[in-house]
């Protein structure tokens, strides 16, 4: 039997959480919540209607949200001109040595960038960055021969987001210390950015339920009809 945190069993007696609530509901009944003695990290969870097993069904990308994620995030960037990167932010920079860090067993940072000309060079410790979720990709925008604006732009509160094999993702928006009007912006331009990443070839419902959740919280389900009209392609769900 699952043993519930005091955090938890308060929740519980202050809101329904069988109840689907909108987005602006729900930042409030999450502002009734215990809080933790830490600035929580508030997520949405999503569950999607695509194939996880169908390649063309994969949905990944990134969301720069307005107010920031609130998150320090150590970068570090595989680039054959470590000043300009450590310049711009990144806590570690340059090509050969930075791998044989990463190969030896070093992986303090949180996100991983690289240029296009250092991705030959990358791409043979795939094996280590890649079950880790670290590999730089095209897709992610983690790769680009203009490292300055990629790190500023991570450090400024750019989130990436990838579905899991059961087609469920978890889109940071913010931490708790945020006002509800800070975290209704990020979770709009987040929502947005999932909606538009739906698969070309997808047909259906797309995103099937969203909880909102902060990291002591138990989940608040949100209002399908909050995330439907945000289907920035305009497709039919």
């Amino acid at each position: 039997m699952k043993v519930q945190s005091k955090h938890q069993r308060k929740a519980q007696e202050l809101v329904d959480l069988k109840q689907y609530f909108s987005v602006e509901a729900a930042l409030e009944c999450l502002g009734k919540m215990p809080k933790a003695r830490f600035d929580e990290t508030v997520e949405l969870s999503i569950h999607l209607g695509v194939d996880p097993k169908l390649s063309d069904q994969m949905v990944r990308g990134m969301v720069r949200l307005p107010h920031g994620s609130g998150k320090v995030v150590r970068i570090v960037a595989f680039t054959e001109s470590p000043e300009e990167a450590l310049a711009a932010g990144a806590e570690v920079a340059g090509l050969d040595d930075v791998m044989q860090r990463v190969q030896d067993g070093w992986m303090d940072f949180d996100v991983a960038v690289a240029t296009t000309s250092a991705m030959k060079q990358v791409r043979t410790i795939a094996r280590i960055l890649g079950p880790r979720g670290l590999m730089p990709s095209p897709k992610s925008g983690t790769v680009s021969d203009d490292l300055v604006s990629v790190i500023q732009d991570v450090k400024a509160g750019r989130v990436e987001f990838k579905m899991d094999k059961t087609a469920n993702m978890a889109v940071v928006v913010g931490k708790r210390s945020l006002s509800r009007e800070y975290l209704w912006d990020n979770i709009k331009a987040a929502i947005e950015a999932v909606c538009h990443a739906r698969p070309e070839a997808f047909r259906g419902r797309f995103i099937h339920n969203m909880v909102l959740s902060a990291t002591m919280t138990p989940g608040i389900r949100l209002d399908s009809q909050e995330y439907l009209k945000m289907d920035t392609k305009g497709n039919q769900q």
